[in-house]
């Protein structure tokens, strides 16, 4: 099991740094007995210039701000003043390239009724990658992704993630790194923490915005596609078009690019090292570190 935090780690708490060890909540919140709250997984770099930078903090928190609102949950915090909390959280753990976790959550509330206020707790840790390094195996999960006339499908909500638990459960249990959930029309939606490419001669296909959540991180390899002049498409399409494709990856957060060696036990035909999916690879690493001299070398590479 991992070790998230030690008896010296301090967390943010509802306007204070408190010890992680000594912090407390109530056990008759909302959120633990019906998963009622949101969160937001972020990550800090240490950049080539030895800084420590949040890739996308802004981003990151306005996200954290609408999944609240979106789920009638009080938010009364400035995205600035949770930025300049972040840091101060990562420089007091003497943490620089670390996983960062913001929780709004609810007040003791057995009812439905609505809450008059939220609380906020904002932790760090090390992590490696979520899914690893090496190419995964991955197969179509039985479970389907939510119907998002259910829930408010863009929020990072957590109890929206017992979906994605259950479908990881699943996969590893076959013998699999990870899954793949498909929509409630059978159409590929995304894995269970992350978003999803496929590659075919060069050009990238991911799910369109609907059915999955818009990850920050999807956002950012398609901009990565604009500066690198790498065809993307983002459509409906089911599972059998992306089976014998060149090449494929989850991109979120945690997991950040990782390549799929195979889906449902057939291969991507093209060897990671030459595809376009590498290069999306390589360059997100660069640009999360600041190193604009490799990124000028990649896009002037294809040009």
């Amino acid at each position: 099991m991992a070790n998230y935090y030690t008896e010296h780690t301090l967390i943010y708490l509802n306007g204070a740094f408190v010890k992680a060890s000594e912090a407390k909540m109530d056990f008759y919140s909302q959120s633990f007995h019906y998963g009622y709250s949101v969160f937001e997984g972020i990550r800090s770099y240490k950049t080539i210039e030895d800084e420590t930078k949040i890739f996308k903090a802004v981003e990151h928190f306005e996200r954290l701000k609408i999944s609240a609102l979106s789920l009638n949950m009080p938010y009364s915090w400035q995205t600035e003043e949770l930025i300049s909390a972040t840091y101060e959280v990562l420089k007091k753990n003497k943490l620089q390239d670390a996983y960062i976790r913001p929780v709004v959550y609810a007040p003791a509330n057995m009812s439905f009724n609505l809450n008059t206020e939220s609380f906020i707790v904002i932790e760090a840790w090390e992590m490696a990658p979520f899914l690893g390094d090496k190419l995964l195996r991955v197969m179509t999960s039985t479970f389907q992704r939510p119907n998002p006339k259910g829930f408010k499908i863009h929020a990072k909500a957590a109890g929206h993630y017992v979906n994605s638990i259950m479908a990881s459960h699943e996969a590893k249990a076959h013998g699999y790194d990870e899954a793949l959930l498909l929509d409630m029309h059978d159409q590929v939606a995304e894995a269970p923490g992350a978003n999803v490419f496929f590659e075919k001669d060069g050009k990238l296909f991911t799910p369109a915005l609907g059915n999955i959540l818009p990850g920050i991180t999807r956002a950012t390899v398609l901009e990565l596609c604009s500066e690198l002049n790498i065809p993307v498409e983002e459509k409906r399409f089911n599972k059998e078009e992306m089976y014998g494709a060149d090449a494929a990856f989850f991109c979120g957060t945690a997991a950040e690019v990782i390549g799929l060696q195979s889906l449902d036990d057939k291969p991507f035909t093209q060897p990671w090292e030459n595809t376009v999916s590498k290069l999306i690879q390589d360059s997100y690493k660069n640009l999360v570190v600041e190193n604009k001299q490799e990124l000028v070398n990649e896009i002037s590479g294809i040009e």
